[in-house]
């Protein structure tokens, strides 16, 4: 049975232009990702080297002036600026994003080994924000300009305006602390994360892992940690999705093929629910990719707050020891995610709404 909703996206012109259409629309998208990445990676690179070399930065009061030149020679850092710059873009080409100072590790077997576990938060937080955002987004619609539609906009405004660090806080002293009902920190328990290292090969991602441990325990153990930092980090972009249905799901519930179907004699709640909700769920999709860049940067403050050892308490870790070469490795590796996120975003938002078209 074909809907109203369904009679008027099907009635949206199809807007080609001369050349054009949807493979026309992905190679555009697809050659914009690369001068994107080619920008960040001249910026990070020449931000790192404002203060020196990274040998220097990271090792200058660790070492005698006779081995410390040693060493910025052996790292070639001693050439001038443009050559090394050069030689960092081939390099990044090739997937390799040098080896870092600290702990003298490759910096792709950094990403690689901590990039699960801030994927698997990411999840979570996306979660979060899908059950909490799109349904009060809803409620505050079918409520417009009553009290409880202020009450909700209230607390979205705050669900995205409050800095993370202080949301992991209360979450912790509340949830941790005074009712001690949820983990204060980590990925798993010790016994859970003992039990996960004997999965080959493993993920990575503690929840997968725990599947196919075949231990419902461990399961439930990893999903219990993961409430506070998912829930901390999905508030901000929950408080996002809430005013984007709310917005939405309004402006197309006074649209004409709503308003023929309320003259038809449909329910305001079917209304509501069907022929207003799917259209307003399309800037949603189309969002995504921008808050993908929001959860990552998010990650690196609720990471450190809860102790989740992925890319952003590595990032933090990094910092803190002055170790560029890291630095600059993971900045130019999460901005490649999320330039490759927008693209595969923005494909979708093509399929799903024929009007997207250059």
């Amino acid at each position: 049975m074909v809907t109203v909703a369904d009679e008027a996206m099907a009635a949206t012109p199809l807007v080609t232009p001369k050349g054009g259409g949807m493979w026309r629309y992905i190679l555009i998208r697809f050659f914009l990702v690369i001068p994107t990445v080619f920008i960040v990676v001249t910026v990070v690179f020449l931000l790192t080297r404002i203060t020196g070399d990274p040998i220097t930065a990271a090792l200058g009061d660790r070492l005698p002036p006779d081995q410390l030149q040693e060493r910025i020679e052996e790292a070639g850092y001693n050439r001038p600026l443009i050559v090394q710059y050069l030689e960092y873009v081939g390099n990044v080409v090739r997937g390799d994003f040098g080896m870092t100072i600290s702990d003298n590790r490759p910096v792709l077997e950094v990403l690689l080994t901590y990039g699960s576990a801030t994927l698997e938060l990411a999840f979570y937080a996306l979660l979060v924000a899908f059950a909490i955002g799109i349904p009060f987004g809803i409620l505050a619609a079918a409520r417009r300009d009553r009290a409880s539609d202020a009450v909700l906009r209230i607390a979205a405004i705050l669900a995205y305006a409050t800095p993370i660090f202080f949301v992991a806080i209360l979450l912790k002293l509340v949830f941790a602390v005074w009712l001690d009902w949820l983990p204060v920190a980590g990925r798993a328990s010790t016994r859970t994360e003992l039990l996960l290292q004997t999965v080959e090969p493993a993920t990575g991602i503690y929840l997968i892992d725990a599947i196919r441990l075949g231990s419902p325990a461990a399961v439930g153990d990893v999903l219990w940690h993961a409430i506070l930092p998912g829930l901390a980090l999905g508030l901000l972009t929950a408080g996002i999705f809430f005013r984007l249905v709310r917005t939405n799901v309004i402006g197309t519930h006074g649209a004409q093929y709503v308003t023929s179907a309320r003259s038809r004699g449909v329910g305001e709640y079917r209304l509501l629910t069907k022929h207003a909700y799917r259209p307003a769920l399309i800037p949603i999709v189309t969002v995504i990719g921008l808050q993908i860049a929001v959860l990552l940067s998010g990650a690196v403050l609720t990471e450190t707050s809860f102790e989740w050892k992925g890319i952003g308490f590595q990032l933090a870790e990094y910092i803190k020891a002055r170790d560029f070469v890291a630095v600059q490795g993971i900045v130019i590796m999460i901005a490649i995610v999320v330039a490759l996120t927008n693209f595969i975003v923005d494909i979708i938002a093509a399929l799903i709404d024929p009007r997207v078209r250059y």
